[in-house]
């Protein structure tokens, strides 16, 4: 089989598992809809969990990333892997013990305000839909290089599968969905990264095969490409054009964001007490540090590949591609490789012809021979055309395409969740009906998961204008990081902390943060002018602390929290036990 025939033979496969176990699990009850009956096996949340966790942005952009900004890319690797630590240690299996359905759940029986609650729904719903913006990016990206399917068309086929499996099974059909996702994944990020470090380097682990040797050269492999690409004239890779303030601020923003992600936090009320929410969170870094640990090296050989196969190459324009490139092979020249011809189809690659001789220039800012770049690639395609680029098997390049898929559409049906319970639970149930049955709700439920879907997919379309789909995730961060975490870290440790504070605090993270991004991204911000250096990925990380700052100046101002909210707070962080909200001497009782 051709590689166009793997591709759908695995997508086609995966899917139908997908589909499968949405109506093997399909939820019965707003218990099974929105937490999976709090009785999921904390091994199975935890492999579930790093599935949601590892979206698009880590599957598909972050080893982009790291390819072509180098150490500046880092960033991403740090900040993601030690907001999982922080969000695990500190919140988690306290949120757990509260024993509620969703983030704004807790906002508003914590704050006991059902304003602070609908102000806790709008930063939920900001927050996911800019995430999953990026998830629908990803699930077009994917099918556009590999299926022959236009970009727009390729969301609309993740928008359906998506609708299935979110929507019939709700968080229970989820979980077990994400499971079989990330078995998918990780086989699809880790098998070509080992052929790919046996090509490069004989080692078999990529990452030991990333600080080895090229096989056959007395050089490693990372001082190999900084010699190739310097030569080029761009800067080494083991450096950065990032300021080391913008650097910590968005290592930063991205750990206290990851801290504050709805769709993270709500897979850990699927376990049944906060001791299982800390065992699956350790599992769940187990099985995220297998692709973690991975990405650095898959960065760095898709850079190498990349320049070399593609630098200097002879450009096939017109006429079959095969006789074309045999013509120019026998003169002696080396034509451009098929795949770049493939995905110069999808818009993603292209090339411009400066010096009209015919060949392709991958040229630095300070190329010596003083030549312009002439080709641009988008980030996002590197995991996905890194088997391609190195000529493996067909089979690994289907498998690389389902890996995809199962990573953005992991992540989309968990955000899908928070958007969901945010409408039928947050604003129907609590706020709006309150008297609506379980029936009622779990219908909402569904409706609103659907219209969620739609929205997604009209996202993903305009997230193609916004860049690489790590920096649009990247941008949900900071809007976690300055308006949700504060709330929730001062809900759990300061019991002083009282509903004025929260809603004032929510309101400055989110509208000061939305505002810089959509300044600097859409407003005609110059990064020039950026604050302190600061970028708008790193900017939430700044506002957090004002964040914080308000929510305590405020909250002193005002009258305390009610005395059983108080011992609430001190409830919450006793393993095992909760005090029942509102009856402050009804004792402690399991949950």
């Amino acid at each position: 089989m051709d590689q166009s025939a793997w591709s759908f033979l695995f997508v086609g496969v995966t899917f139908a598992m997908y589909i499968g176990i949405a109506i093997w699990s399909r939820a019965a009850s707003t218990d099974d809809f929105y937490v999976a009956g709090h009785d999921v096996h904390p091994v199975v949340n935890g492999m579930a969990t790093a599935a949601d966790w590892m979206s698009a942005a880590s599957f598909l952009s972050m080893a982009g990333l790291i390819a072509f900004l180098g150490y500046g890319g880092s960033v991403y690797l740090m900040g993601w892997t030690g907001g999982y630590v922080l969000l695990a240690l500190l919140l988690a299996p306290y949120l757990r013990e509260f024993g509620k359905f969703t983030v704004p759940d807790f906002v508003g029986d914590r704050y006991y305000s059902g304003f602070a609650r609908i102000v806790a729904v709008v930063c939920a719903l900001f927050v996911s839909f800019t995430y999953i913006a990026g998830q629908m990016k990803g699930v077009g990206v994917a099918f556009s290089g590999f299926l022959g399917i236009q970009y727009e068309w390729g969301i609309g086929i993740g928008m359906v599968i998506v609708f299935f499996y979110a929507v019939l099974g709700g968080m229970k059909g989820i979980t077990y969905t994400q499971v079989a996702q990330y078995v998918v994944l990780i086989f699809a990020y880790t098998v070509p990264a080992i052929f790919i470090s046996l090509i490069i380097t004989d080692h078999a682990i990529p990452q030991i095969g990333f600080v080895a040797n090229v096989a056959g050269e007395n050089v490693s492999m990372l001082a190999k490409l900084n010699t190739v690409i310097t030569d080029l004239g761009f800067l080494e890779y083991t450096s950065t054009e990032k300021s080391t303030a913008d650097i910590f601020c968005i290592t930063a923003a991205l750990m206290f964001g990851t801290a504050g992600l709805p769709h993270v936090i709500i897979r850990f009320f699927t376990v049944r007490n906060a001791a299982a929410a800390r065992v699956s969170a350790g599992w769940a870094l187990v099985f995220i540090a297998v692709l973690y640990t991975t990405a650095p090296a898959v960065g760095a050989f898709a850079r190498l590949n990349f320049v070399e196969t593609v630098n200097e190459a002879t450009y096939v324009s017109g006429g079959d591609y095969a006789e074309v490139a045999a013509d120019i092979s026998a003169r002696g020249d080396t034509p451009v490789p098929a795949w770049f011809k493939n995905w110069e189809e999808t818009g993603l690659v292209s090339f411009e012809d400066h010096n009209a001789d015919g060949r392709m220039q991958i040229r630095g800012p300070d190329a010596p021979d003083g030549l312009a770049n002439e080709v641009s690639a988008n980030n996002d395609i590197f995991v996905l055309a890194n088997p391609e680029i190195a000529q493996l098997p067909g089979w690994v390049i289907g498998l690389v395409v389902a890996g995809g898929m199962a990573a953005a559409l992991s992540t989309a049906a968990g955000l899908l969740m928070v958007i969901s319970s945010a409408v039928s639970h947050d604003i129907c149930r609590r706020t709006l009906f309150k008297s609506m049955s379980d029936k009622a709700e779990l219908t909402v439920a569904r409706v609103a998961a659907a219209g969620a879907v739609v929205a997604a997919g009209l996202l993903g379309l305009f997230a193609s204008q916004l860049g690489f789909v790590a920096q649009v995730v990247a941008f949900a961060f900071g809007l976690a990081a300055a308006s949700l975490f504060p709330i929730i870290f001062l809900g759990i440790f300061w019991k002083r902390m009282n509903r004025e504070g929260a809603i004032v605090s929510m309101l400055v993270g989110l509208i000061a943060t939305f505002s810089y991004i959509y300044y600097f991204k859409f407003g005609g911000g110059s990064p020039e002018d950026y604050w302190f250096g600061v970028s708008p990925e790193g900017i939430g990380f700044v506002f957090m602390w004002l964040s914080l700052a308000v929510g305590v100046v405020v909250s002193l101002s005002t009258k305390p929290p009610p005395v059983e909210i108080q011992e609430l707070v001190e409830d919450i962080r006793v393993p095992g036990t909760r005090r029942v909200h509102g009856q402050a001497d009804a004792g402690m009782r399991p949950i």
